[in-house]
C-alpha cells in the first residue's frame, strides 16, 4: 500500500467517522511490534498516548534507507503511524527530510479533525522520524 492508496481511500469515505474506523484499520495492520523494542529510546516524548517508534538505518548507495516500526496503546494513534510508516518507511533519509508529512495529512483533511493532544502527538512522531534521518544523515 503506498500513501497514495492511502488517499484515495479517505477521498472515498464521506463520513468522518468512516475515516476513523478506516484508520483504525491500518493500525490493526501493522507488523507485530517487538517486546525487546517497548524502550525508554524508543519511546516518543510529546504524545499524550503511549508510542513507541524502532528505526533501522541500512547503508545505500544513494545513502543511508531508514525502516521504522511502531506501536501505541491507542488504536486511533497505531493508525497514525500505520499512515506515517506508509510514508516515510523504507525511503532514503534525504527524501524522509524533503516530505512534509503535515502536509500530506492535511490534504486528507486528517489534522483538523484530531484533537490538539493527537495533532501534537502527530507532530512529535513526525519529529522524531526526521530526526532519525537528520542522524542518519550525519553519520554518513
Amino acid at each position: 500500500m503506498t500513501i497514495d492508496d492511502i488517499i484515495d481511500s479517505f477521498s472515498l469515505l464521506d463520513d468522518w467517522e468512516d475515516r476513523y474506523r478506516y484508520l483504525i484499520e491500518l493500525g490493526r495492520d501493522l507488523p507485530e511490534f517487538p517486546e525487546t523494542a517497548r524502550t525508554a529510546a524508543n519511546k516518543v516524548e510529546g504524545c499524550a498516548s503511549q508510542v513507541w517508534l524502532d528505526t533501522r538505518v541500512e547503508p545505500h548507495d544513494s545513502g543511508p534507507v531508514l525502516s521504522f516500526v511502531g506501536d501505541s496503546d491507542a488504536h486511533l494513534v497505531k493508525g497514525l503511524i500505520a499512515v506515517l510508516l506508509t510514508l516515510y518507511s523504507g525511503r532514503p533519509a534525504s527524501e524522509i527530510r524533503a516530505t512534509d508529512a503535515l502536509e500530506v495529512l492535511d490534504k486528507i483533511g486528517l489534522r483538523e479533525h484530531l484533537t490538539p493532544q493527537r495533532s501534537n502527538g502527530l507532530r512529535a512522531m513526525v519529529q522524531r522520524i526526521r530526526g532519525e534521518a537528520d542522524r542518519a544523515l550525519t553519520a554518513a
